[in-house]
C-alpha cells in the first residue's frame, strides 16, 4: 500500500468520524431518538468502561488466563459494591487502592 493512499485512508476514516461526531450535535434539536434507544444509549459509557478494565483486572500475563491468585480481583470486585452502593467515584477508587494493596502482599 502506498504511503499517499494511506493518508487518503486517514483522511476518509477522520472525516467519517467527525461526521458522526457532528450530527449528534448538530441535530440534536430535529433528530428524536426513541425512548428505548435513549436508554439503551445510558448504558454506553459504563459497558465501555467494563470491557476496557475487565480484561486487564481478570486476565494477568501473556498467556491471557484466569488466576484465583489475582490480587486484582477481590479488590475490584470490592470497588465495585461501593461504587453500586455509594457512587462515589473518589471513594470506589480509594476503596479499590486500599484492598489492592494488601490483598497483593497477602495473595501476590
Amino acid at each position: 500500500m502506498s504511503e499517499s493512499s494511506q493518508w487518503l485512508i486517514f483522511a476518509v476514516i477522520g472525516t467519517g468520524t467527525f461526521a458522526l461526531r457532528l450530527s449528534f450535535v448538530e441535530l440534536r434539536g430535529w433528530l428524536r431518538l426513541p425512548p428505548g434507544l435513549r436508554r439503551a444509549l445510558a448504558y454506553v459509557p459504563a459497558g465501555v468502561l467494563a470491557a476496557l478494565v475487565l480484561p486487564a483486572v481478570v486476565f494477568q500475563g501473556k498467556p491471557a488466563h484466569f488466576d484465583w491468585a489475582n490480587p486484582q480481583l477481590p479488590a475490584a470486585l470490592i470497588a465495585g459494591v461501593v461504587a453500586w452502593t455509594t457512587r462515589s467515584t473518589l471513594l470506589t477508587l480509594a476503596s479499590g487502592m486500599s484492598a489492592l494493596w494488601p490483598f497483593g502482599h497477602w495473595l501476590g
